[in-house]
């Protein structure tokens, strides 16, 4: 594999992320026939829509690339950005090959925002997919296997093939060879994020949102079979760090080189979390809908918009330990309450086991990097110089 193989496949998923007009579903839908549903960040049931026949298009707003002029009209200044560029790219057309929206529970403003929709788009399908709280497998795995069934009802109305159970569970099988491939990519830079930099993993991360599941899927083992075959790559001393906090709203990919060009390597984070949100593979085995309710409600990440039984900060005091790494970076969008609300716990936990940290904000239309890039490259300084984790 050659070098210039690499940077052309890198630059392909730049650009099929950056392609807010959505020109890849377009092309599929005039292939196929089939409907495609956007949804926002973090989760969505992917497999389910996958074994109807329709795709699954992941919506995270439009970084710094868009100007936001009407989107600025629907909500207040004081909360995150991404519910306006989003906004901004349904009045502009850029969302018109979506047949609907789903809006996951993450926190008040995307409700909102589901809300929005209903008015605004009429005629398309619009569902708020509110998640259960309650982890019990006789309560809350039963309400969401009944979310599903019901979200699969309202699809098969507009057109798309009726939820077949062994359609289901090829469907999971997929999605578990594709979470597979991205623990894959996660494990290798944890090993050597010199043959892996996160520039480059998150537009291909990204470039998934907008593609068949398959063809992602052979895009994820191209690209790790030229990066494990460059020669080229060869480690540096840089800081070893966990970033988290951009699990919804995602930072632009100008912040994230100036983390990497501050000296810090990114060995875990927590970007595009709908690919890594369920833990390990969904059963293929049994009921299809209950293997995939139960993988939600027993197999799932923690994250700062579910419940949480554990002590907060645990588990990321855990991810420092798994990665190797010397500290964390809290980055968080602007006005994120999920995030921001739990990051006074995590702090509290990275200090009572001596993690070193530090912390900035951003919104998703950020230009201008130096003062974090001064920050984060003092902060990565300290960890090389004085750090003992």
């Amino acid at each position: 594999m050659t070098t210039s193989g690499l940077k052309d496949l890198v630059a392909g998923a730049d650009a099929l992320y950056r392609d807010y007009r959505l020109g890849s579903v377009r092309a599929w839908k005039e292939r196929t026939g089939g409907l495609a549903i956007g949804h926002m960040p973090v989760y969505a049931p992917r497999e389910a829509l996958h074994a109807m026949g329709v795709l699954p298009v992941g919506i995270m707003g439009a970084s710094d690339d868009l100007e936001i002029i009407r989107g600025d009209a629907y909500y207040q200044s004081y909360i995150c950005h991404i519910p306006r560029s989003t906004i901004e790219l349904a009045l502009n057309g850029s969302l018109d090959p979506l047949d609907g929206m789903l809006f996951p529970a993450i926190c008040d403003v995307i409700r909102n925002l589901s809300g929005m929709w209903k008015m605004m788009f009429k005629d398309k399908l619009v569902r708020y997919l509110d998640v259960p709280q309650d982890f019990d497998r006789a309560r809350g795995a039963a309400f969401w296997r009944g979310e599903i069934v019901s979200l699969c009802a309202e699809l098969a109305e507009r057109g798309a093939k009726p939820l077949d159970m062994e359609a289901l569970r090829r469907s999971i099988a997929v999605y578990n060879d594709h979470r597979r491939a991205v623990r894959g990519l996660y494990d290798l830079r944890k090993d050597e994020p010199w043959k892996v930099p996160t520039a480059e993993l998150y537009p291909i991360l990204r470039a998934g949102l907008v593609m068949p599941v398959e063809e992602h899927l052979a895009m994820l083992g191209a690209y790790r079979t030229m990066v494990e075959a460059d020669a080229t790559r060869r480690p540096m001393d840089l800081a070893r760090v966990v970033l988290v906090g951009s699990f919804c709203e995602q930072p632009p990919l100008g912040l994230i080189k100036t983390l990497e060009r501050s000296g810090c390597y990114i060995v875990d984070d927590d970007f595009v979390q709908i690919h890594r949100f369920i833990l390990g593979d969904v059963s293929t085995e049994g009921d299809p809908l209950d293997a995939l309710a139960r993988a939600f409600t027993e197999h799932a990440i923690e994250h700062p918009t579910k419940w949480c039984e554990k002590e907060k900060g645990a588990d990321l005091v855990d991810r420092v330990k798994a990665s190797g790494a010397g500290g964390v970076l809290f980055c968080a969008p602007s006005f994120c309450d999920p995030a921001l609300l739990d990051q006074p716990m995590a702090v509290a936990a990275m200090d009572r086991h001596s993690i070193p940290w530090t912390a900035f904000k951003y919104s998703e239309n950020t230009g201008q990097f130096q003062v974090i890039r001064e920050q984060a490259g003092t902060f990565a300084d300290s960890i090389q110089l004085w750090s003992t984790v």
